[in-house]
């Protein structure tokens, strides 16, 4: 039976949130009306264009990037501005970008959930006060969860204000040099050759997580797309409309892939009901199992992951997923508006998010419904 016509038995909710309790709950390894883009069928599925010459072979190599002659990208009928690409990193590259995520994004002056309820101290280097005890982790005991295994999300650049839902001129760190020009090789593929990285969110799930329903409409600019990557285990994604009472598509993203929203998907509601065990039946999915490449540019932003290293975030990746979204705040010379920024710095820290375990949430707000 199709997902919709299950979900539509439900009354007195809206069509996106009968859809994100469908795929919340559902229980079975076969789910039903999931695109899968890796294996892409039926007539909403179309061909996305890539601009060929604007990312030269040396630079999609520095960013692990395959030549982007090699990439596949899809669209949505009805969703314009929505392209997808199926993990389009060279083997082994993926592992440069996890351990990114977990080692060093966590580090200070980045900001992070945790910050919240510990002191600075308590949260600086959430790896190494991690890694001996993921290291160690038993599967089958239930233990004490490390640091890197309570943490929901870290921002980057313009620190997201979860509580105002804005950013601020004076609360901004460097953004990662790397991601940035990840962000840019894609966003050049992608027709927007004037994208600059300045904002992240990094969200962590866990087989008990879920992003809550939203729209990402709090960067200044919305004519520069919102770049997605994920890695580890699959998740299902919603991407509805304008308004929620639009029925969303659902569509599985597999580690190493890439969402980008633009034009008129910029601004849709979209949310992630559900992570899954990876679909292969192994721990981890293959393409996380490669080794890095022996000819990678002198010049690349990929460095080698050590076997230690990787030993820790393998273990992580078990049951976890790690999605990191990139934006543009600001158009060319754009400024903030001239407000009091030290109120939105000091509540940067305030309780609420769109991600939580074990909860189904509205915008940035918990839900209480679930």
């Amino acid at each position: 039976m199709a997902a919709g016509t299950v979900a539509a038995r439900e009354g007195g909710e809206d069509a996106f949130r009968q859809l994100f309790r469908f795929y919340r709950r559902w229980e079975g390894s076969d789910v039903p009306g999931v695109i899968d883009f890796s294996k892409p069928a039926g007539r909403q599925v179309v061909s996305s264009p890539l601009v060929l010459s604007s990312v030269s072979d040396q630079d999609a190599g520095r960013a692990g990037l395959k030549p982007v002659n090699l990439w596949k990208a899809y669209g949505l009928a009805n969703y314009p501005g929505f392209i997808f690409i199926p993990n389009p990193f060279l083997p082994g590259c993926q592992c440069h970008w996890v351990k990114q995520g977990l080692k060093q994004y966590t580090q200070k002056p980045n900001v992070c959930n945790l910050d919240m309820h510990m002191s600075s101290k308590e949260t600086a280097d959430l790896w190494g006060k991690s890694q001996q005890q993921l290291r160690n982790k038993n599967s089958s005991k239930r233990e004490p969860k490390s640091l890197l295994e309570k943490l929901r999300w870290v921002t980057l650049g313009y620190h997201y204000n979860w509580n105002t839902k804005k950013y601020a001129a004076d609360h901004c760190t460097p953004f990662p040099s790397d991601l940035a020009f990840l962000s840019k090789q894609v966003a050049k593929a992608c027709g927007f050759p004037g994208f600059q990285a300045e904002a992240g969110i990094l969200n962590y799930y866990h087989f008990d997580s879920s992003l809550g329903i939203h729209v990402d409409e709090s960067e200044l600019d919305h004519s520069q797309p919102l770049l997605s990557f994920s890695f580890g285990q699959p998740s299902i994604f919603l991407l509805g409309g304008l308004k929620r009472d639009e029925a969303p598509v659902a569509m599985f993203i597999h580690s190493g892939d890439m969402m980008v929203m633009s034009g008129f998907s910029r601004l849709l509601y979209h949310a992630v009901p559900r992570v899954l065990p990876n679909l292969e039946g192994k721990l981890l999915p293959s393409c996380l199992e490669p080794p890095l490449p022996a000819d990678l540019p002198e010049d690349s932003v990929i460095e080698p992951c050590s076997q230690d290293d990787w030993q820790v975030c393998a273990r992580y990746l078990h049951g976890s997923r790690i999605n990191m979204t990139i934006r543009q705040v600001l158009a060319k010379g754009q400024s903030f508006p001239t407000e009091s920024g030290m109120e939105d710095k000091l509540d940067v820290l305030s309780q609420g998010s769109y991600h939580e375990e074990n909860s189904e949430i509205k915008r940035h707000k918990p839900d209480t419904d679930s």
